[in-house]
């Protein structure tokens, strides 16, 4: 069987309110192999955007441990430096948010070249020709040197998938990705997502209110209690 692109196991995370715990992640558990796509469900303050933070190494969890496999060798994400943690997620994980988190002063192409930037690998022409490729396939060839400001948050999230896809990540982690978009655009925005994700064989977890696009994926965890649990995800065409 293929080895896991991420492994989440006993995972805690409690917070403080008015000097009372809030415990939020009590024991959470997930695998995700490669090509696997999973919505991540729950009420709302159940814990699923801390959940999201702790797989992308945004936020350090109490208790538990995250190891994902990075080229064929696995890593404890918790375990490493921070400067190792920065390296590791520009490497293996894709972020895309509900907000974009587009910087304003930038052009759509030098927003989309910033996690190619963070590893230093490439020279600054091959960056902007990666970038370029990337919006072409998201349909926004024309749309290089516009600024976040300039274009309609359909476009700003595509923009922001474009981003989370520029340095070949095994792992996609989307949190409300279609939250701000009206219907339309939403479906245009989650088919995208979802084809880029089964071309590349990379691994999608998506925290989503909306049971149809939990149907969408292969598998849909509910987030209760602070424990994950499997169920049953309602019929839907992709």
């Amino acid at each position: 069987m293929t080895s896991p692109v991420l492994a989440a196991r006993d995972l805690r995370k409690t917070y403080r309110l008015h000097g009372e715990p809030l415990a939020i992640l009590k024991g959470a558990r997930l695998e995700a192999r490669p090509g696997e796509t999973i919505a991540i469900v729950g009420r709302s303050g159940a814990g699923k955007s801390t959940l999201l933070h702790i797989l992308g190494g945004l936020d350090r969890p109490d208790g538990g441990e995250v190891l994902l496999n990075v080229r064929g060798r696995q890593e404890s994400l918790y375990a490493v430096s921070m400067r190792r943690r920065t390296r590791l997620r520009a490497q293996a994980v894709g972020l895309v948010f509900q907000a974009y988190h587009l910087l304003p002063e930038m052009d759509i192409a030098e927003n989309v070249m910033l996690p190619g930037m963070a590893l230093g690998r490439r020279s600054r022409a091959a960056l902007r020709d990666r970038a370029i490729g990337l919006l072409e396939r998201v349909g926004l060839a024309g749309r290089l040197r516009h600024t976040p400001h300039e274009l309609s948050g359909g476009e700003q999230q595509r923009a922001a998938i474009a981003r989370a896809l520029m340095n070949d990540p095994a792992l996609i982690l989307a949190d409300e990705p279609t939250g701000n978009l009206d219907a339309k655009t939403g479906k245009q925005v989650l088919d995208l997502l979802f084809e880029l994700a089964r071309e590349r064989q990379t691994v999608l977890v998506m925290v989503t209110h909306n049971p149809e696009t939990a149907a969408l994926c292969d598998r849909t965890l509910l987030l209760q209690d602070g424990l994950l649990q499997e169920t049953p995800p309602p019929d839907a065409t992709p």
